[in-house]
């Protein structure tokens, strides 16, 4: 079969396009043939190793696929790694039939990046109706659907970031109630000035650096920091427990790979979410199909920020 193997760590250059050896389902493993591959920006780190899980070289990487099963079912799945291929295989509990209404992108979205958004505002967050919510790069992936399941669970004000003015639209046409520059010399500032003058409750944080701070710095009495990725490469500066004492502000990690072990895993996430698109209430961006063999610049387009939305890789190309 076709696939994308790592065999050096490092950027986009070491996506290598190479025929190997279709994987063999072992125990309940479900096997896949792969319609569509899910990219995230995780994904960039999981070439680097630079990332939260230490990967082992030769890797086929990609978090997700969808496809159809060896019985002919449509389904999309988390699988870890081995999503860069024509086939990837699947535990049970992470593969989730699909109606065919929802198409393989809009499915792929939901299944890593919308139960990313979906647990950090339920499970880690816990929004309650008429909080604020800041969501940084609104326009990804993750971004575009915190902002409207934001809104979907009470949300008074959500508030968007994003660093190009056509990506600050698609945060407002997502539902976001006003997008801003995250690059703004005073970003705490301008985050309370769009939240009319008061502290945030909620940020949904991903990039790190001097974003993290500010973002930590704009948090109301009890607000929730969710940092869930280090886009930047840079890391914050260190926090301080005195400081969180002296605000009552929280800062909360989030990794979706915990979440598999709650009662029902992603399943409760991913049953709200498709119920939501079924009622034209939530809707992915579909950022572009790629080719299986430019992998390497769908990489390099994300790691540039010159991609929004859901980004996929099409296997028969």
């Amino acid at each position: 079969m076709r696939a994308i193997q790592v065999t050096r760590f490092g950027g986009p250059e070491v996506l290598d396009l190479v025929e190997l050896e279709a994987p063999v389902p072992r125990g309940d493993q479900v096997l896949i043939d792969v319609s569509a591959s899910g990219v995230n920006f995780a994904d960039t780190h999981q070439a680097a190793n630079d990332y939260l899980a230490p990967q082992r070289l030769p890797l086929v990487p990609g978090a997700e696929a969808a496809g159809r099963t060896e019985d002919g079912r449509r389904v999309v799945a988390l699988v870890g790694s081995g999503g860069y291929a024509e086939q990837a295989l699947a535990h049970p509990s992470t593969v989730f039939a699909l109606p065919d209404t929802v198409d393989d992108t809009t499915a792929l979205a939901f299944v890593l990046q919308g139960a990313t958004a979906w647990h950090m505002l339920r499970t880690s967050a816990r929004l309650a109706p008429g909080e604020s919510v800041v969501v940084h790069a609104a326009a990804g992936g993750v971004g575009c659907l915190a902002v409207q399941l934001a809104r979907e669970l009470g949300a008074e004000r959500v508030i968007a970031t994003a660093s190009s003015a056509d990506k600050r639209d698609l945060a407002r046409d997502v539902g976001a109630d006003i997008a801003i520059d995250p690059g703004v010399d005073d970003l705490a500032a301008a985050l309370q000035e769009a939240n009319n003058g008061r502290p945030v409750d909620i940020v949904l944080e991903m990039t790190g650096g001097s974003v993290f701070d500010m973002s930590l710095a704009a948090l109301a009495p009890f607000g929730r920091l969710v940092t869930y990725g280090m886009a930047g490469r840079v890391p914050p500066s260190p926090v301080d427990p005195r400081r969180l004492m002296a605000t009552s502000r929280a800062v909360i990690g989030f990794w979706l790979m915990h979440a598999l072990s709650l009662p029902g895993g992603l399943r409760p996430a991913m049953e709200e979410m498709l119920d939501l698109h079924a009622a034209g209430r939530l809707r992915a961006l579909h950022g572009g199909s790629y080719p299986l063999s430019d992998a390497r610049r769908a990489h390099e387009d994300m790691r540039a920020r010159r991609t929004h939305g859901k980004i996929t890789l099409d296997p028969s190309r």
